[in-house]
């Protein structure tokens, strides 16, 4: 039995005429007739009574009919599903980024989110708070679809996207000795206690500034690791001492602290969608086609936002230097 089959019966079921029904069914009335009856002796009842006048549903043609019609919309309602499925208007996504909401970064995950959300409002995604680390780890186990997250990441099965690159700005106490001068060079960086995102947890971003700071023949002073950017904010209002930070920070106000360009060659830190290399789902691909857009959008407002497109990521591309 084919759904072929059902849609036969119930073509003549409504018309009770096979003339009619096999018109409607784009054939001719001998096949139609044969089909029936070989259904008939399949299930081994008569669905139909055939008189020379008419043509009338038996009690079992009745409910068979019944039960045909339920199955044929399920099947219908099946390839819509199917090609919905396939677009990837429905399904879930578990996505991932970094615990700050201090950033400019966090703020183009949430203008991705909510255009995502608008386009295709039938997906259910799940958000997680992982520092880059936990994301790449949850990657690879399937945990997540995709991670927002600070670069470098070195993983070649990690396919890397940029979503932001913003230059690094120095925190500072309120009314700390450097605070005086309009910059601070490395050598004056490089004298201070310093606040610094944890390497168990940043590993990337971590390894990025020390080697910057030795390559310029400088070593820091690190004196507390901290997990998330409130963290490294807090000791630093607090007067622990000094740290790096993406140039967005200070567009919020920060009580008890100072912000100070730098001087000389830094890299800029950047930030990128990572997933995994194996083929992406159809949710996940559209995810990214909405991310793309919202990227793109922002950077013809903003120079320093660049359009992310499929690169690898390695410690050597990150570490460009500013200018």
């Amino acid at each position: 039995m084919e759904l072929r089959h059902l849609r036969y019966v119930i073509a003549v079921a409504e018309e009770l005429h096979f003339g009619r029904a096999a018109e409607r069914l784009n054939m001719t009335q001998p096949p139609l007739s044969q089909q029936i009856r070989q259904l008939e002796d399949e299930i081994g009842t008569k669905l139909f009574r055939r008189t020379n006048r008419k043509v009338l549903l038996t009690e079992a043609g009745e409910a068979f009919v019944r039960e045909a019609r339920q199955i044929m919309t399920h099947a219908d309602h099946a390839a819509k599903v199917a090609v919905r499925a396939s677009r990837g208007e429905i399904g879930q996504l578990t996505v991932a980024t970094v615990t700050s909401t201090e950033s400019g970064f966090f703020r183009i995950v949430v203008d991705i989110l909510r255009a995502f959300t608008v386009r295709y409002p039938n997906v259910r995604l799940l958000l997680r708070s992982l520092n880059p680390d936990q994301q790449v780890t949850a990657l690879h186990e399937g945990r997540i679809q995709i991670g927002f997250l600070t670069l470098p990441v070195d993983d070649e099965n990690l396919e890397i996207e940029a979503v932001r690159s913003e230059p690094l700005i120095l925190a500072m106490p309120e009314n700390h000795p450097l605070s005086r001068f309009r910059s601070v060079s490395l050598r004056m960086i490089a004298s201070q206690p310093h606040v610094m995102f944890s390497r168990s947890t940043f590993s990337g971003y971590y390894d990025l500034i020390v080697s910057s700071f030795r390559n310029a023949g400088f070593s820091l002073n690190i004196v507390h690791e901290a997990d998330a950017i409130y963290t490294v904010l807090a000791l630093v209002a607090a007067g622990v001492g000094v740290s790096l930070l993406p140039a967005s920070i200070p567009e919020t106000p920060r009580h008890g602290i100072t912000f100070r360009k730098i001087q000389g060659s830094l890299p800029h830190i950047e930030m990128g969608a990572a997933y995994r290399r194996e083929t992406p789902s159809n949710v996940l691909l559209a995810f990214l086609d909405v991310a793309r857009e919202v990227v793109g959008h922002r950077e013809q407002r903003q120079k320093s936002i660049r359009l992310p497109r499929p690169v690898r990521s390695t410690s050597a591309s990150s570490a460009r230097t500013k200018g």
